[in-house]
């Protein structure tokens, strides 16, 4: 995530993320389970590993939920956003693992480029980011940190949101679900459909992964707009 782009994650949006976020995405924690249980199968379970976590401000979920599947692995999580970066520290407090995660804050540029990680795990970042060349920045700044063959675990909204005016009917219900009125429907409706630019399409989304490195993207989780792709760095081998 850029630093224009977590501006949108002030104080105020950190606050109600948790919450927010679970009625936003239908399957927050499933995909935040599956992506753990994705990236052990990948890595091989019980195996030590070093994993980046990009975007990692709000509920840590990622972290909290793979750490407690792989006892060998540390993590290294990485945002922009200060009051973000403050929940997640305290998540990682409460779930008792703050001393396998090193916090930074700030952007994947000031993660050192030598480093080289067995993993990388960036959910509900992609879709906040502005144009291609940002997307496809960010995505060659995380290959640039992996080990050749290592996976990556990328999860956000694709397509156009106007361009799918029932599922956009679908999200408002439920929000609706969830106990918001009228008003308050409109307004989340009008802040989703101005607030961020996904992928144009899941084609979209493998062919900035295929460009920035990555290869053998599969969807394993789906809900809505929303997509989750495990996918390896290039291997470097002959």
């Amino acid at each position: 995530m850029t630093q224009s782009s977590a501006r949108k994650f002030d104080a105020a949006r950190a606050g109600e993320y948790a919450s927010q976020s679970r009625i936003a995405l239908a399957g927050y924690d499933a995909c935040h389970e599956l992506s753990a249980c994705m990236l052990s199968a990948a890595l091989g379970e019980g195996k030590p590993a070093r994993v980046l976590v990009v975007g990692a401000g709000g509920t840590a979920g990622e972290i909290i939920t793979a750490a407690r599947l792989e006892p060998a692995w540390s993590f290294v999580a990485v945002d922009p956003s200060p009051p973000m970066l403050d929940l997640a520290r305290a998540h990682l407090d409460a779930a008792g693992i703050p001393d396998r995660v090193q916090t930074v804050l700030g952007t994947v540029r000031e993660i050192d480029s030598s480093a080289s990680f067995d993993a990388a795990i960036m959910i509900g970042v992609l879709h906040h980011l502005p144009e291609d060349e940002a997307k496809q920045e960010i995505l060659a700044q995380i290959a640039a940190r992996l080990r050749p063959g290592a996976p990556l675990v990328i999860a956000g909204n694709y397509r156009p949101y106007a361009s799918q005016p029932l599922l956009m009917a679908a999200w408002a219900a439920r929000w609706r679900m969830n106990g918001a009125m009228p008003d308050e429907v409109q307004s989340k409706m009008n802040k989703i459909l101005h607030g961020a630019q996904p992928p144009q399409s899941e084609e979209a989304v493998i062919s900035l992964l295929g460009q920035a490195g990555f290869v053998a993207p599969l969807r394993f989780f789906a809900s809505l707009f929303w997509g989750a792709w495990l996918a390896r760095r290039a291997s470097t081998a002959t």
